[in-house]
């Protein structure tokens, strides 16, 4: 529901903006636009074309440009960033947290970083070398190293002095991290806590030690399962040492979720989530055409199988009017068990221990399913064509292809999965590829040794 309103509210902001851009009247337009937040705002610029994304981010105010370029995806960022000069991109950026600054700097000019480095001070400067030293994808370069900590040795009213001292909390601070001598995180205490007690309250009674730090080489899927798991609004970053290193907020976690699940359905597809959708035409085919010679490919192989009885489609023409009947029930059954799968093997839920017992229980529901379905299409088939073999032949191919589809919708993905292929990518072309072929070898095999002899 939340969804829905929300990309109803797009629309409603995307077609104001086209009728203004359309009539010239570009103050409008700049009202609109400046009234959205950055993240709308990125939102709005990948929905427009080309022509009309560059006059719209001409518009922005420069204030908000940094926090747009890191809302939008790397083709968007990449014609955007060629619209500005140098001087443009370093004001855009210098005032950035160090984690979304992490996530730009590679996208831009060599001449740009140099310029962007020597804005910083020095110990933003070694913070955000410490950030681009983790690979991506890990806690070390989500985390931001700005974070506020305490001694536990000291009481409520030094960390109130402290923190008036200091004038201003890094954005979603909930908590303040509690350190050692060594910065070894200890605890963390909330803000909470810390306005309901006396002055004289020593910090170390407050300290809540409960929550996990999160290692830094800790992949950004276990984290965002970790918050999930939590409910976590924040959450600390060590090494192996135990050194507190930085923090992890939720919006950057909610960053992570919707790149996941934008990876899963575009990917599922062949596609690319950094894709402008307005890409140039050459960029855009050179992106899809491999996936589609890889379903070229897996066609030819189901072509192949039919090629081998073309003697039993000649005698029962009612064969290739049935034919995608099996083969298209089947891919969508095996789709459903790669979904769950994916989703599990997202979440951490499938692994080698149960997977055994998931492959049991697929096939159990496919043989039900099949029996269902493979039941009903047979009394369409006898309907249709009076023909009693005809019926259990196509019913039967059904209840095999689903139980192929089951084995393939569990297996392949945990076998695409230690081969380091991204199953999300590439195991619907695979599974589908697996029911085509079985459902058209098993049905007209069955046809052939049923009806033929």
């Amino acid at each position: 529901m939340v969804e829905t309103i929300r990309h109803d509210k797009t629309a409603r902001q995307l077609r104001l903006l086209s009728d203004a851009l359309d009539s010239g009247r570009l103050g409008p337009v700049r009202r609109l636009v400046n009234t959205l937040s950055p993240a709308e705002i990125g939102n709005l610029l990948e929905s427009l074309p080309p022509g009309k994304r560059e006059v719209v981010w001409g518009l922005v105010d420069p204030e908000d440009d940094g926090e747009v370029l890191v809302h939008v995806g790397d083709e968007v960022r990449e014609s955007l960033l060629a619209d500005m000069d140098t001087d443009e991109i370093v004001a855009a950026v210098e005032d950035l947290d160090i984690d979304d600054l992490a996530d730009l700097v590679e996208d831009l000019p060599d001449t740009v970083i140099d310029e962007v480095l020597k804005s910083m001070d020095r110990e933003n400067r070694e913070r955000l070398e410490q950030v681009l030293s983790y690979a991506e994808d890990t806690a070390g370069r989500l985390m931001n190293p700005d974070v506020v900590t305490v001694r536990a040795d000291v009481n409520v009213d030094v960390v109130l002095r402290y923190l008036r001292l200091r004038g201003e909390l890094p954005d979603h601070t909930d908590h303040l991290y509690v350190v050692s001598r060594r910065h070894q995180y200890l605890g963390r205490v909330p803000l909470a806590a810390l306005v309901t007690h006396e002055d004289t309250t020593p910090i170390n009674r407050l300290i809540d030690d409960e929550q996990p730090a999160i290692d830094v080489g800790e992949s950004a899927q276990e984290v965002a399962r970790q918050f999930s798991d939590h409910d976590w609004v924040s959450a600390p970053v060590v090494d192996d040492n135990n050194i507190l290193l930085g923090r992890i907020t939720i919006d950057d976690v909610v960053d992570i979720i919707r790149e996941q699940a934008e990876h899963q359905a575009l990917g599922a597809a062949g596609l690319d989530e950094d894709e402008d959708l307005f890409s140039p035409v050459k960029r855009a085919v050179r992106g899809r055409v491999v996936w589609l010679g890889i379903n070229l490919f897996t066609a030819f192989m189901a072509a192949t199988v039919i090629g081998q009885f073309e003697v039993t489609l000649e005698k029962i023409v009612a064969l290739a009017v049935l034919m995608p009947i099996v083969a298209g029930i089947g891919g969508n059954a095996a789709v459903q068990v790669l979904t769950l799968m994916v989703r599990g093997l997202a979440l951490g839920q499938v692994g080698s221990s149960n997977a055994r017992i998931l492959l049991w229980k697929e096939i159990r529901v496919a043989l039900i399913n099949g029996l269902l379905i493979g039941g009903i299409v047979g009394v369409i088939a006898f309907a249709w064509f009076r023909n009693p073999l005809l019926s259990l032949v196509i019913a039967l191919a059904l209840i095999i292809n689903f139980c192929a589809a089951a084995t393939a919708g569990v297996l392949l993905p945990l076998l695409l999965k230690r081969m380091n292929i991204d199953p999300a990518v590439a195991g619907t072309v695979v599974v589908t590829a697996v029911t085509d072929v079985m459902g058209f070898f098993c049905f007209l095999g069955l046809a052939t040794l049923i009806l033929l002899h």
